[in-house]
């Protein structure tokens, strides 16, 4: 199946200059978002994964079914002031700016195995800051997988 086709291009969002790939048409057609959650499962089921992370907030949408799917915990990356107990912050650049993620302190181990799931890679400074958390958590195994 060709996802391309069910991603739509928004220009100029959130600022001008930027085109922003929309996965909501995506998730709107059952058939596309089975299918990628079944690859997504089909690359990552033998990795000994034992909590999905999903980064705020489309990120929550197939990391917490993929967690499901892996038998695995499923822990969320937030932007700041969202998570209730005690956590662990990192700032990161992107394409228009800066920004900081959070992780609850207590929601790794070192015996952790972790996948990382965002639903857009562009410069890839969220995603260096959430191995960033990931590491200052205590867990040194984590897995990315990344789709063209």
């Amino acid at each position: 199946m060709d996802l391309k086709k069910y991603i739509r291009d928004v220009p100029n969002f959130p600022v001008e200059g930027i085109i922003f790939k929309d996965i909501t048409t995506l998730l709107q057609d059952k058939n596309a978002f089975s299918y990628t959650l079944d690859e997504l499962y089909n690359i990552s089921k033998n990795k000994g994964i034992t909590k999905v992370i999903g980064i705020e907030s489309r990120g929550f949408i197939f990391g917490g079914a993929l967690a499901e799917k892996l038998n695995a915990g499923f822990v969320p990356i937030r932007k700041p002031g969202k998570l209730p107990a005690e956590t662990l912050k990192e700032e990161y650049s992107l394409e228009y700016g800066t920004d900081k993620i959070e992780i609850h302190k207590d929601a790794l181990t070192s015996e952790d195995v972790v996948l990382i799931h965002d639903d857009l890679l562009a410069t890839g400074g969220t995603m260096k800051a959430a191995c960033n958390l990931i590491e200052k958590n205590g867990s040194t195994r984590c897995s990315n997988f990344i789709f063209d």
